[in-house]
């Protein structure tokens, strides 16, 4: 037997594929890039706007980063944001999760902060409209 095919079936694993295993690998930045634009087409327009300028802008600020080890946290935080975005317009919204606090202690200053300016802009965006200032809107037009 040729020495390629004798290494192809030493890697043949006789156990059954764990789904979780293969869900944990990482995608290269581009293509996870790509997959979270993709994955935020099935957002409202307000949040879909918001996610892409940021998601945008992450890759950006990160794409001259050498350290493996921010380089491995980066793509797996934004792995996990993609699965636990929906994967249809049918399929319910968006709710995220509370930030675990441990994760918060961990954080930098110059992360805190833009955690910080990233809470204010969502405020924002999601400013409930009240009825008065429908009337106001109603009465100028």
């Amino acid at each position: 037997m040729r020495p390629t095919l004798m290494r192809l079936a030493g890697s043949v694993s006789t156990r059954p594929l764990n789904l979780r295993e293969a869900s944990s690998q990482l995608y290269p930045p581009i293509p996870l890039l790509r997959r979270l634009l993709r994955a935020h087409r099935n957002l409202p327009l307000e949040m879909r706007s918001l996610g892409d300028n940021y998601v945008k802008d992450e890759f950006r600020r990160h794409k001259d980063t050498n350290n493996p080890l921010h380089i491995i946290g980066f793509l797996s935080q934004w792995k996990m944001y993609l699965e636990a975005l929906p994967t249809s317009k049918g399929s319910g919204t968006f709710t995220g999760k509370k930030l675990d606090t441990a994760v918060f202690e961990k954080m930098s200053a110059e992360q805190i902060g833009q955690l910080y300016e990233l809470m204010h802009a969502t405020k924002d965006v999601w400013k409930p409209v009240s009825a008065e200032s429908e009337r106001k809107s109603d009465e100028s037009s």
